[in-house]
């Protein structure tokens, strides 16, 4: 019996691609959904507010119309990432703009607060939290979030330091709800491992980064295809939160890998361009992308290799 709720029946392979703030905006969510995977973005994407508001109608507009087309393969669900922390004054008006759009699945950051999840209920939506570690994920869900995403270590960007095994077997130990886990997913052969250790859906990022639709600078882009993991540093410097993040990025801004400066330390202004902008977030799955694709191909890939994954372990059950 699964335990995802029908809203996640008709998906072709069991991902949920992650918000990459300003490399996730509506034209990677609609190829993401329409390619079968439920696709996201960050509300803070958009800016002003009345973006998101823009960016919703465009969404509903383009999976309404998908759909219409193609009856016999509907489009998948999206989602929209809500930062709950307190410094994000656009709360409040990114959640009425995400009701009225009837936004279906919710995924929540930096923050699980009862009030907030009542409302996205009462809106209709499903909500998934971001966890690093048991205790939050239990104080989610007691603040009651529906299902949860285990941020495992070599994820991108704000990501945990735990390995995928112990992060997944001690969150199952204390709950049976929807958990999706993210950290370093980047094949099809890892979506079926992170189905084998517990988890119900993956939760990939980076390879979304090197794809046609995604709102990444062809730098960036060409970053992503040519890196390792040997290319990824966690550090707490820019935002004070540890995060992975790809090393040659701070080195065209001008910064010395080795030698970072102390959170809060370190001068954002006119000598450095903007911390979100040009150091670029990055998961250690970078290996496994190597050419920038249109997310339908990508989805395509990652679906023959699951499947081959698939019926290489019945083989070898048998």
């Amino acid at each position: 019996m699964s335990r995802l709720p029908p809203l996640f029946a008709g998906l072709r392979l069991p991902v949920i691609a992650s918000p990459m703030f300003i490399v996730s905006t509506q034209k990677l969510v609609i190829a993401q959904c329409t390619a079968g995977i439920v696709g996201s973005m960050p509300s803070l994407s958009a800016r002003p507010s009345s973006q998101l508001d823009e960016w919703l109608a465009e969404i509903r507009e383009a999976l309404d119309r998908w759909d219409r087309d193609h009856p016999d393969r509907p489009a998948a669900p999206f989602a929209v990432n809500l930062i709950v922390h307190r410094s994000n004054d656009r709360l409040e008006t990114d959640m009425a703009i995400c009701a009225r759009h009837r936004v279906p699945i919710y995924i929540t950051s930096l923050g699980s607060q009862p009030a907030v999840n009542q409302a996205l209920h009462e809106a209709g939506g499903f909500i998934l939290h971001d966890v690093i570690n048991t205790r939050f994920a239990l104080k989610a869900v007691e603040a009651g979030v529906d299902g949860l995403i285990a941020v495992a270590a070599g994820a991108g960007g704000h990501a945990g330091i735990k390995s995928p095994f112990a992060l997944v077997s001690e969150i199952r130990r204390h709950y049976q709800g929807p958990l999706a886990l993210a950290g370093a997913i980047a094949n099809g052969r890892s979506i079926l491992a992170a189905q084998s250790m517990g988890a119900d859906l993956a939760y990939i990022g980076s390879p979304f980064i090197a794809t046609a639709e995604a709102s990444a600078s062809d730098a960036q882009k060409a970053a992503v295809v040519a890196a390792t993991s040997d290319d990824i540093l966690y550090t707490n410097t820019f935002t004070g939160v540890n995060a992975n993040y790809l090393i040659p990025s701070i080195r065209a801004a001008g910064l010395d890998p080795d030698n970072l400066p102390a959170p809060g330390a370190l001068d954002m202004g006119s000598g450095l361009k903007k911390r979100w902008k040009d150091i670029w977030g990055c998961g250690q799955g970078v290996a496994g992308v190597d050419a920038v694709l249109p997310v339908a191909e990508l989805v395509e890939r990652l679906r023959r290799e699951y499947q081959a994954a698939r019926e290489e372990l019945l083989t070898i059950a048998a």
